[in-house]
């Protein structure tokens, strides 16, 4: 299984290549999620998107 920051990486790749988001957009919320990253709301964040990943794959059992 591949690494999430792999798929978010291509993802990104892809939305540079095939929806014409420019590159400093990608920049700049990556770095977002590097700053937020540092703040008391990560462990929010990590906790949703367990929780969120946790329920999508439980759909596809």
């Amino acid at each position: 299984m591949p690494r999430p920051v792999v798929v978010l990486g291509f993802f990104a790749w892809a939305a540079v290549k095939y929806l014409g988001v420019r590159t400093w957009i990608v920049v700049l919320i990556a770095l977002f999620g590097f700053w937020l990253s540092q703040t008391f709301l990560a462990p929010a964040i990590e906790s949703g998107t367990r929780n969120g990943v946790t329920v999508i794959n439980g759909q596809h059992i």
